[in-house]
């Protein structure tokens, strides 16, 4: 029994330095290693990893167009449902015509009036212009016919004054003198006609004057496709036809239609919005990426993309084409107050905006609000 224990006594310090020399050497290879992992992610990090920011906090996003129409109508027609995709200039809504209609035949029949009213009034200045002509040479008829009048009153006069002036010696006779009186008389009244014959002619001739003068100050220096009065009813005939035009509600660009809110019957004011037109082919990202992470971030780096949509499978390329000007929460509606006395510093996030490359959209689509992963190299920085 003691030579057992004896034995034993002397196996164990043997066994015990065995084993302290494997554990030695264990740990050595296990602090080689932890020191070749190190070293490892030391030059994958200064290589590599240093030169790449990441983040998931991404959506895509696009500049939606919503359709809304321009003039009040009533729908009579609605040719789109929810997730049809469109063309840019597809009808997508007809609204009641009629009205419009009614003031396109209106408006045309006010332009025909008007340029007949030019024409009328070109050819009343024609017509004033020889009447204007007419009235001169009437004056100097008139005036002719005066100077005559004048000639033969002054004649009677002078021979009614010489027959008075003999009467009394019984030179003449007093039928004589009736015959002069008479004369006189009738010279008299000639030579008021005569005078008022010029009166006459040279008002009518003042009058033509005024209305050439007034006529020709809406015609001078204008043709029938000129007039204020034309140009004026062409306008509100190339409003009713474009009222007419809007009858028609277009896609205003291509995509895809989204919360549709329009029915047959609905009576639709201008401004409303009826549905969104999502332009699939024209996304792009918008990353969040923390404040930290963005130093050395500049616009046209390269990005690499994941979409949760398709997985690691497919992988999109992009580039940065800016950074917002604000964050999100200084952006928000009501500004975060850190003004407080219990304020807690939290690391903010600054949206920047990925464009997608277009030819790799039409192969593996995407829609507005899908999450991805992106990926931005900043080893050109």
């Amino acid at each position: 029994m003691s030579d057992t224990a004896t034995q034993a006594a002397e196996v164990d310090p043997e066994l015990s330095a065995f084993r302290k020399t494997r554990r030695t050497m264990w740990l050595k290879r296990l602090a080689i290693a932890l020191a070749i992992a190190a070293l490892a992610w030391g030059a994958w990090y200064v290589l590599v990893a240093r030169n790449y920011v990441s983040t998931d906090n991404a959506y895509v996003n696009a500049r939606m167009a919503q359709v809304t129409p321009l003039i009040a109508g009533s729908a009579i027609e609605v040719l789109v449902e929810d997730t049809q995709q469109v063309k840019a200039g597809d009808v997508l809504v007809r609204l009641d015509h009629a009205n419009a209609r009614i003031a396109v035949a209106q408006a045309e029949a006010d332009l025909a009036a008007a340029r007949r009213k030019f024409g009328q009034t070109v050819a009343t200045n024609s017509a004033l212009s020889a009447q204007i002509d007419t009235s001169s040479a009437g004056l100097v008829q008139a005036q002719a016919r005066l100077r005559t009048a004048q000639a033969e009153f002054e004649k009677a006069r002078i021979d009614l004054q010489r027959r008075e002036a003999v009467i009394a010696s019984g030179a003449i006779s007093g039928e004589e003198l009736t015959q002069a009186r008479k004369a006189y008389s009738a010279a008299s009244s000639a030579l008021e006609a005569a005078r008022g014959g010029i009166s006459e002619v040279a008002s009518a001739r003042r009058v033509a004057q005024g209305q050439l003068a007034a006529n020709d100050a809406l015609v001078r220096g204008s043709s029938v496709d000129t007039d204020p009065a034309v140009q004026a009813a062409r306008a509100r005939l190339d409003a009713a036809l474009l009222d007419l035009q809007r009858t028609e509600i277009r896609a205003p660009v291509s995509g895809v239609v989204s919360r549709l809110q329009i029915q047959v019957g609905q009576r639709l004011s201008p401004g409303q919005t009826i549905m969104t037109i999502v332009p699939i082919d024209k996304l792009y990202v918008d990353a969040n990426f923390k404040e930290v992470q963005l130093g050395r971030v500049r616009p046209g780096m390269a990005v690499t993309l994941k979409s949760d949509l398709y997985g690691g499978d497919v992988v999109y390329h992009g580039k940065v084409t800016g950074l917002a000007g604000g964050t999100g929460s200084s952006m928000a509606i009501i500004p975060a107050q850190n003004a407080t006395g219990n304020w807690i510093k939290t690391v903010q996030r600054l949206p920047v905006r990925i464009e997608l490359d277009p030819a790799e959209l039409r192969q593996h689509p995407l829609r507005v609000g899908l999450s991805v992963e992106v990926e931005i190299d900043v080893s050109g920085q």
